[in-house]
């Protein structure tokens, strides 16, 4: 509408012009103001369609500008679209590589553990390996919930559980027991078996009793040495050989007394040992020889748990020990076994022996205690 008016206004603008160029023509003729009125007219016109021109071509490239600037911006948002996704792209990724390898160190970690855990529930242990505390040792106090723990009466002491320091571990702990030492323990009373039921043999303890002396005092050599101190010596030499072969070691005492009767000791070695080894001699005065207590073949006996469970266990130690003593070319007992209902087996869920190596009139120098520490050492290998 603007344009219009415009060109209105220019047409109004000329026609008065040329009326004037015809009024002062003067002598010209009419038709020639027309003429030159008409060539006004169409020059108006001429001129106003080259301005309306240029006007449309001025608006057409404002318009493709806009349009090219529109296409610009929709490229760079693209671009950057594309660029973002991009790197949106690869931080997925990343997190996802990130979370697969978290997974499968779990997934490690977990298989493990758990294989860990199996092996000591196999075990029967509730100590770590020998590998994460290696020539170290730590003390083991008594604990009231173990099985069978109620039957003890004496165990306020504690025993001590030694780790290897060998390049090769053997991943197993032996319980050596230095029979005896327990000040008091002869003055106490525990049941004989976890049920209550009587002895079927005699021993230290006569036949069908059914509690005997927590520990009793033992014997003395013939020089008059306590058959404790003999023992704890011979435990003392057999920890050192065993670690030195890659045996973790379960020292129940390393002292002239520990306060921890016969169930106590038992159910310690249950808890933290593959097998279990008291140290004994005999009372008669012939050197006898060595042997170790077998499992009673009483049906009563056999039956009863844990010896149910575990009564050809202990057979096979005792066995696998006297094999070892005979390496040694030690003298051997009869053949090599004597069947007495003992607490110590009555309440062994591990392999366990009472190993009686020799008697009141046998040697214990140092020369003789290391064959017996040789000795035992072959028989657990063979075990």
């Amino acid at each position: 509408m603007k344009r219009n008016a415009k060109k209105k206004m220019l047409l109004l603008s000329l026609l008065a012009a040329a009326v004037g160029i015809g009024g002062c023509a003067g002598g010209k003729t009419v038709e020639t103001a027309d003429i030159a009125g008409n060539e006004i007219v169409h020059t108006a016109e001429s001129t106003l369609q080259t301005e309306e021109k240029l006007s449309q071509d001025m608006l057409q490239t404002a318009e493709e500008k806009t349009v090219e600037k529109q296409t610009e911006e929709k490229t760079e948002n693209s671009t950057e679209k594309e660029s973002a996704g991009e790197e949106a792209e690869a931080r997925e990724t990343e997190a996802k590589e990130t979370e697969a390898r978290e997974t499968a160190t779990r997934e490690t970690s977990a298989k493990e553990t758990e294989e860990q855990l199996s092996e000591n529930e196999t075990s029967g242990k509730q100590s770590v390996q020998s590998g994460e505390t290696a020539g170290k040792s730590e003390a083991i106090s008594w604990n009231s919930d173990w099985k069978y723990a109620q039957n003890s009466v004496i165990h306020t002491g504690s025993a001590v559980l030694y780790y290897t320091a060998s390049s090769h571990p053997r991943g197993k702990t032996i319980c050596i027991n230095a029979g005896h030492g327990t000040s008091g323990g002869s003055g106490a009373y525990t049941l004989c078996h976890p049920d209550g039921s009587p002895k079927v043999t005699g021993g230290s303890t006569g036949k069908g009793q059914t509690k005997a002396t927590a520990v009793s005092e033992g014997t003395t050599m013939e020089d008059g040495t306590p058959e404790a101190a003999v023992t704890l010596k011979l435990a003392l030499i057999i920890k050192e050989r065993l670690l030195e072969e890659g045996w973790n070691v379960l020292m129940i005492r390393e002292d002239s007394d520990v306060q921890l009767d016969n169930i106590a000791r038992t159910v310690m070695a249950n808890q933290y040992a593959d097998c279990h080894i008291a140290l004994h001699y005999d009372s008669t005065e012939s050197d006898k020889g060595i042997f170790y207590i077998g499992v009673p073949g009483a049906d009563a006996y056999r039956s009863m748990e844990p010896v149910a469970s575990h009564w050809q266990d202990h057979e096979r130690l005792g066995k696998a020990l006297i094999a070892g003593m005979k390496q040694q070319g030690l003298k051997i007992f009869g053949d090599g076994s004597m069947d007495i209902d003992l607490t110590q087996t009555s309440y062994s869920t591990i392999p366990s022996v009472d190993l009686e190596v020799g008697d009141r009139a046998s040697d214990y120098s140092e020369e003789t205690l290391e064959k017996l520490a040789d000795g035992i050492t072959a028989g657990l290998e063979e075990f």
